[in-house]
């Protein structure tokens, strides 16, 4: 126990079987407690753990777990109730990269996962600390701790020597691991949830006796919607309440409710919530709105210390359409349609209207959820909790802010393989604000960030609450589009101009029709009609023909998707033909999209029932069909390819890098930027090219640099240096193309001059050769963590703010995106018959840039910027590091918000 360990904060997590216990570190006063988990073990799992029975063992253990600290050792309780239901510890004797482990569990609580977790939390504490391998001695018929090591996830080897077992256990940062972290935290969240979505019991406490008050509305809403299980009111100046029967506290409550739905003063939300969680409550559902701080710790308290998971507060409610359960907890004006749509919301008046929209498309709702404040229960729980319930074929989130986004990202990209997931990319309060500096920081405005862990994690954002419902209308009803490639048929030329415009402006192709497609419409399409892309079927088009002509253009391989734009015409009606009838008889289920888009209708986007019981999506306007679309598409891409691989790098020093910045931390505790020196120093670490350069701090220093550096031409740089400066072109603190002794003796005189008082040095490097400048950095987002940036470089990276985006780790697939996403893209390819520059050495160096920001928190911003691309190589010519005191944070750990 160090007095690092008593610093950590006390973590709360989920059990398998859905209990939260408190995580932290055993403190001194802890001894009776430690003790007591010993003493109630039976002889046999005393035996097992010690090697022996002995009944000295227990207070022998609490001496040592609760002694003065000493380096190297951890110890971590787990604890419910105030009950000490657990103990993981590891010593790894103060030095050295391996640490001796032991963990004990109570009595009766075994199986439920409490050595799992307290492992898994050490596993987090020694990789902070740098210790890389457990090691652990077990009776070999200690059946339950082999197998709980075997099921860690991490690579394990065991060793017998006698009746005992060395087991070595490997910290490494594998995919495997974390995916079996994450496995056993889905089951936990899940099981948590059941009494908060499919609840047997709910009280609602703060329900009125006259109308108009939230609670009573709540009432109403769960009555009148036939909510299958026991239903009561808690009102003390009531005995019913609409019917329901009505108790004076939840205290008194004939049966312990499964859900309380608080919708109180704020004043009162803590006290209820302590009642609730003492009656033994499971969930809670807070609507009140207005808790200051101290309520909303108070609220947030309860619930950990009696396991109750929370929606809210400040929320509009929860339902579960469920035709066996019919539960609607929300004050929504009516009640949402069963259907297959999960829903998730931060705003309660942005979930109404989804609500609304998804019960008029026919689509339906499996569960919704107003996360309001999202205390507790937050879109990954939803995500998990959808991809479990059976029921769930469409994922609609709304959120305005990521309690852990790298876990979020993760669930999300495992969930977007099973089904849609889309998102209104909410709060984009820097769309269209170009970054007016150079540096990383502000390059990385929170609108890019949000739209990095979009793509990443395979997740469909739109701009607007309309957009979500038109994509979520065409995602529901149609098959994903192989590709871009988009025909349009009319029955008038001008709709059909409007549809292509808006189809090239989504990013759609429209290809032109191959003469065998030519003359398979030209034969059934009337007199007049123009078979080009658009197809303009005239309005003399039948029924039948436009039905045929449609088929015919779904079957040819050259196109992906069919827009259908339809105005209603006097021809039309003379003849008795319905056109929209047309698309809805098509016979046989589509492999490929059909829309249609009708400029009278009078909703932006219908579901038309069609055969086979299908429906085509009728959008009122063009723009929203091709958007639509375009979304399809780019989630069609996205499935198609694979997750991607973190590649392994050579020549990268972590134990290097993690010393260097510990040294320059001693020195500087506030942080800071490193100089020219230091920067090199750490890029040197990660193996990142460099062009030569020397340190100069006197003119005949930068004389004698300069002589050394020439290159065959002899020409030089020198770049003045002080704390603080960030654009040396914009302060004039670059002297380039210096020739000869005086050149170079002048310049620095020049910069001494002008710089008095401020100039610490010069940078001496050779000039570069004619390439392409670009730019590279990352920034340690607090919430987001490592984003890494490319784009264009040099002076017009702050005019144009050509930049891509992606969160770190980086796989190959995140580089090459990052690599042809910016509009510079063509110029590395190498445009009009030039060579491209090195890919392969621009690969490398983002992998490694992404590599440092992973493994140094303390990394708050690097911007390498320019980095010059040849077809020769990449080399980094200017190079700015930020380091700031950070605590390493283990995004993945099991833990709730």
């Amino acid at each position: 126990m160090t007095d690092d360990t008593l610093s950590r904060p006390t973590v709360h997590a989920l059990l398998a079987d859905g209990t939260t216990v408190c995580i932290r570190p055993v403190r001194r006063d802890d001894h009776e407690q430690v003790q007591g988990l010993f003493e109630e073990m039976s002889l046999e799992n005393l035996r097992l753990r010690f090697f022996a029975a002995s009944r000295r063992s227990a207070q022998m253990a609490a001496d040592r777990v609760c002694a003065e600290p000493h380096p190297g050792y951890r110890a971590l309780l787990a604890e419910t109730g105030g009950r000490v239901i657990g103990l993981a510890e590891y010593d790894s004797g103060g030095s050295g990269e391996t640490a001796e482990i032991s963990i004990a569990v109570a009595d009766g609580l075994h199986h439920r996962g409490v050595g799992t977790l307290l492992v898994e939390h050490l596993v987090s504490a020694a990789r902070a600390e740098g210790v890389t391998t457990f090691t652990a001695d077990a009776l070999s018929e200690n059946h339950e701790v082999l197998k709980l090591f075997a099921d860690l996830g991490l690579r394990t080897a065991r060793r017998f020597e006698g009746p005992e077992v060395r087991c070595t256990i490997a910290l490494d940062r594998s995919d495997t691991y974390l995916t079996a972290v994450e496995e056993r935290g889905r089951t936990a969240d899940v099981i948590s949830l059941e009494p908060l979505l499919r609840p047997r019991t709910v009280a609602v406490v703060g329900a009125g006796r006259k109308p108009g008050s939230v609670g009573r509305a709540i009432l109403h809403q769960l009555h009148a919607g036939g909510y299958t299980g026991r239903l009561f009111a808690v009102n003390p100046r009531a005995s019913s309440i609409l019917g329901v029967p009505c108790h004076p506290s939840v205290s008194a409550l004939p049966r312990t409710p499964d859900l309380a739905v608080l919708a109180l003063p704020a004043g009162a939300i803590p006290a209820t919530a302590e009642e609730c969680g003492k009656a033994g409550v499971r969930a809670l559902l807070v609507v009140t709105a207005g808790l200051d701080a101290d309520q909303g710790r108070a609220l947030l308290a309860a619930c950990r210390a009696y396991g109750m998971r929370l929606v809210g507060p400040n929320c509009l409610g929860i339902s579960n359409t469920d035709p066996e359960l019919r539960l609607d907890a929300t004050f929504a004006a009516s009640h949402p349609r069963t259907g297959t749509a999960g829903v998730a919301v931060q705003s309660g008046g942005v979930g109404i209207a989804l609500l609304d929209g998804l019960s008029r498309l026919g689509i339906g709702v499996s569960s919704f959820v107003s996360l309001g404040d999202k205390y507790d229960v937050s879109g990954n729980d939803m995500l998990q909790w959808w991809e479990s319930d059976g029921r769930t074929d469409l994922a609609l989130l709304h959120l305005e802010s990521f309690g852990s986004p790298r876990a979020f990202s993760r669930t999300a990209r495992r969930v977007s393989r099973r089904m849609p997931v889309l998102t209104v990319d909410a709060g984009r309060t820097e769309a269209g604000r170009r970054a007016a500096a150079s540096h990383t920081a502000a390059a990385a405005t929170r609108t890019m960030t949000r739209g990095a862990l979009f793509t990443q994690a395979g997740i469909t954002a739109t701009h607007s609450c309309g957009e979500l419902l038109e994509t979520a209308a065409l995602l529901h009803s149609q098959p994903l589009p192989a590709g871009p490639r988009v025909a349009v048929v009319t029955n008038a030329g001008g709709a059909g101009v409007l549809a292509a415009d808006a189809c090239a402006e989504s990013g759609l192709q429209l290809p032109a029709p191959g003469p065998e497609l030519i003359d398979d419409l030209l034969a059934v399409l009337p007199e007049g009609a123009a078979v080009g892309n658009p197809v303009d079927a005239t309005a003399a088009v039948t029924e039948e023909q436009l039905t045929t002509c449609v088929e015919r253009i779904t079957r040819n391989g050259a196109v992906d998707a069919v827009i259908v734009a339809l105005v209603p015409t006097a021809v039309a009606a003379a003849t008795g033909d319905d056109l929209v009838r047309a698309l809805t008889r098509i016979p046989g289920r589509r492999s490929k999209p059909v829309v249609a888009v009708r400029l009278e209708q009078g909703l932006p986007v219908e579901l038309l029932p069609a055969a086979d019981h299908t429906h085509i999506p009728s959008y009122a306007e063009p723009q929203a069909a091709a958007r639509a679309l375009a979304h399809a598409a780019r989630r069609a891409v996205w499935l198609a390819r694979p997750a991607g691989t973190v590649p392994d790098l050579d020549d990268v020093e972590t134990d290097r890098a993690h010393a260097f910045v510990e040294t320059y931390l001693d020195r500087h505790p506030d942080g800071g930027w490193l100089d020219p020196r230091e920067c090199a120093e750490l890029l040197g670490c990660y193996g990142v090219p460099q062009s030569p350069w020397a340190w100069a701090d006197t003119e005949n220093d930068a004389s004698l640099a300069a002589e050394r550096l020439r290159g065959a031409d002899g020409r030089v740089v020198m770049k003045g240096y002080w704390p603080g400066l960030v654009h040396k072109t914009a302060e004039h603190a670059v002297h380039l193309d210096l020739r000869g002794d005086s050149q170079v003796r002048a310049a620095f005189r020049d910069l001494e001059t002008r710089f008095d008082g401020l100039l610490e040095g010069v940078l001496i490097q050779p000039l570069a050769d004619r390439g392409t400048e670009l730019f590279a950095g990352v920034v340690q987002d607090q919430v987001f963590g490592p984003l890494v940036l490319f784009g264009l470089g040099g002076t017009a990276t702050e005019v144009l703010a050509d930049h891509a985006a992606r969160l770190a780790p980086l796989t190959d697939l995140d580089v090459h995106d990052l690599i042809t996403a910016p509009r510079c893209a063509p110029l590395l390819l190498g445009p009009n018959g030039t060579r491209p520059v090195d890919l392969q050495g621009l690969e490398r160096l983002l992998l490694r840039l992404s590599r440092m920001a992973g493994d140094l928190p303390q990394l708050a911003e690097a911007d390498f910027n320019p980095v010059l691309a040849t077809p020769g190589g990449v080399t980094v010519l200017d190079a700015r590091v930020r380091l700031l005191p950070r605590r390493p944070q283990d995004p993945y750990l099991r833990r709730l918000r």
